[in-house]
């Protein structure tokens, strides 16, 4: 009989399998049975260790957070483009109804001169079918003479800015349209990032999620939660600051959702944005558009009511009220909570008021 010969398997060291397999999010594999000698099931895959499973989950919130930007800046954009083609659209409906206008006040002067026979007899024919075709000839001054050359002028400028408004509108409509399709593919790789989180934190068990997502469900959370809120907070810099603060402080236990801004729920440029809007200051949408609005500041001269930054791609926001901590809104299935700005890489900070 032939020798049977034992396919070569691939095999990873340690971490590197778990983290592997937890990746695949696919479970156990089924053994097929073999008959024969030399056959023997692969062993199933080892259950990848909490700790990995926490880093794969942190790694893809953190992707998710980024699409997250990138969607609420495409949809703020989309917003402004849908607003400004609907001005556009205003504009140019005014600009219509007094070239209308213009055009009929010129087109009864001409007909009141062709009835009195004041014009050549070559161009009565043009009149006779529409008086405001004549609008269009380069000999309109000619005909009206010197009195109605000056409305003849306004006449032909309104037509050209009018033209040129329903172009502009036409780009801002198609600018709209590209930032609905951007909006739609990182709403897309939201959902694909925070289904993969969920699919791969369904390997935790009751009491590791629970301590992943930060519920307050023990005594020793609630104890310590109720320890951090009662900790003497800096004195904000101006009551603007300091209403930006009391706002973020309201917002405490409200939950995540991804392109929220309140009030009941948010994400992180969401919150800082409601949380500044209540002290009359707007916001950017987007953490990366909220690094710029105000005076850049160092970690060392941090006062409450900054807006403090997080990770290489200044993907997370939060507002700093003192003591090394600030609120945020973390992520989806953690709610709106105190943290020291140290629980992640610091990118910056920015001062609004």
């Amino acid at each position: 009989m032939a020798a049977h010969r034992k396919p070569r398997q691939r095999t990873l060291p340690g971490t590197a399998a778990r983290f592997s397999a937890t990746l695949a999010l696919a479970g156990a594999a089924t053994a097929t049975a073999f008959e024969g000698p030399g056959h023997a099931a692969p062993a199933p895959a080892p259950a990848p260790a909490p700790d990995d499973v926490r880093a794969g989950a942190d790694r893809l919130h953190r992707e998710a957070e980024a699409a997250t930007e990138k969607y609420n800046g495409a949809r703020e954009r989309a917003e402004r483009a849908r607003r400004e083609a609907g001005e556009l659209r205003d504009e140019a409906a005014r600009r219509t109804e007094r070239l209308n206008t213009s055009r009929n006040a010129l087109g009864s002067f001409a007909t009141a001169q062709y009835r009195a026979g004041g014009l050549d007899p070559a161009l009565r024919l043009v009149l006779d079918s529409d008086p405001s075709r004549y609008l269009a000839g380069a000999e309109l001054t000619e005909w009206v003479g010197d009195r109605q050359a000056s409305a003849v002028a306004a006449v032909r400028r309104q037509m050209r800015e009018l033209e040129q408004v329903r172009a502009e509108a036409g780009r801002r409509l198609a600018e709209l349209e590209r930032q609905r399709a951007r909006a739609e593919r990182h709403r897309a790789a939201v959902r694909e990032k925070l289904a993969a989180a969920e699919a791969m934190l369904t390997r935790l068990s009751a009491e590791e999620r629970a301590a992943y997502s930060g519920r307050d469900d023990a005594p020793a959370d609630r104890a310590h939660r109720d320890a951090v809120r009662r900790a003497p907070a800096a004195p904000a810099p101006n009551p603007r600051a300091a209403q930006a603060v009391a706002y973020a402080y309201g917002a405490l236990g409200k939950p995540y959702v991804w392109g929220a801004t309140g009030p009941a729920a948010f994400d992180c440029s969401g919150l800082t944005q409601a949380a500044w809007r209540s002290a009359g200051v707007t916001l950017p949408r987007t953490t990366y558009t909220q690094i710029n609005a105000g005076q850049r500041v160092p970690r060392s001269r941090l006062a409450p009511g900054d807006l403090v930054f997080f990770y290489s791609g200044v993907s997370h926001v939060g507002l700093y009220i003192g003591g090394g901590r600030m609120i945020h809104a973390p992520r989806p299935g953690a709610p709106v909570r105190i943290a020291p700005i140290d629980q992640m890489p610091f990118a910056g900070a920015a001062r609004v008021a």
